[in-house]
């Protein structure tokens, strides 16, 4: 491992390491309540919370925290630590709520660590299936210690595209729309409910192109180095570059990116704002 991108803790174990046992003690907690009643607050008609996501997060800020307590951390249910190291925690302990409250076993757990805002190691860990996918830079890309790749699919018409359409309405008609217009030219769209998900199956080859229109950085933390390592190019909707803290994100490997792209210029999902 290179020590400059993966540091070591007060006990001598590695980010990963920690991120790990963090991981799976908060996939315990979200397991054991699934089958059980769950408290769910309403933040917003577009943000829910239940007690399990606070739960979870209590326990992996605590492992965090004590490991490297000059970190800074970024997590959805807390308010940021801001330190003057340039590690960052960047930490969803539910990601796919709305699934996990309507009993639906498709949600995750994202822990990622950024050194100067940029993502360097990080893992999705789907708690009910027990597949924790992982990646470090310039290490590849895991599902369970078992190295994955992303799709090799390079034409759209044979592509199982992958998306969620957020709680922002004009752009989930746009995306909506843009769909619709593809639809005789594509093999099939999933909605996964869960952005982590969706992008820890592009990096994994499970579908061959994930994109989004309003993601927060810990949505996007641990997939951006995923699909980096496995192979996939990252874009915003114009089609930049993609990074911690771009809404937006298309990713499949080079090729069917560009196809994508080209297929669907001029459409208003692509230009809004």
């Amino acid at each position: 491992m290179h020590d400059d991108l993966m540091p070591v803790s007060k006990s001598g174990r590695t980010a990963m390491d920690v991120a790990l046992e963090a991981a799976r003690a908060a996939g315990t907690i979200i397991t054991d309540k699934f089958h059980s009643e769950h408290e769910v607050h309403f933040k917003g008609r577009s943000d829910i919370v239940t007690d399990v996501d606070l739960a979870a997060e209590k326990m992996i800020l605590e492992l965090l925290t004590k490991e490297f307590p000059e970190f800074s951390v970024l997590s959805e249910e807390s308010r940021p630590i801001e330190s003057d190291s340039p590690y960052k925690w960047v930490v969803d302990p539910l990601d796919g709520t709305r699934n996990y409250a309507h009993g639906i076993p498709h949600f995750c757990t994202i822990i990622a660590l950024a050194k100067d805002n940029h993502i360097v190691a990080g893992l999705t860990y789907d708690p009910v299936r027990e597949e924790m996918f992982t990646a470090i830079k310039g290490q590849g890309a895991f599902l369970n210690d078992t190295q994955i790749h992303a799709s090799e699919t390079t034409e759209l018409s044979r592509s199982l595209l992958c998306c969620d359409l957020g709680y922002v309405d004009e752009k989930a008609g746009l995306a909506m729309d843009m769909i619709r217009s593809l639809w005789p030219g594509m093999y099939s769209v999933r909605f996964m409910g869960s952005s982590g998900l969706g992008l820890a199956y592009a990096a994994a080859g499970r579908v061959d192109l994930y994109f989004h229109h309003s993601l927060m950085p810990w949505d996007l933390a641990s997939g951006l180095v995923l699909a980096q390592e496995a192979g996939a190019k990252i874009v915003n909707r114009q089609g930049g570059p993609g990074d911690l803290f771009t809404p937006s994100v298309i990713v499949s490997s080079p090729t069917l990116v560009d196809e994508f792209l080209k297929t669907t210029e001029g459409q208003p999902w692509r230009m809004k704002g």
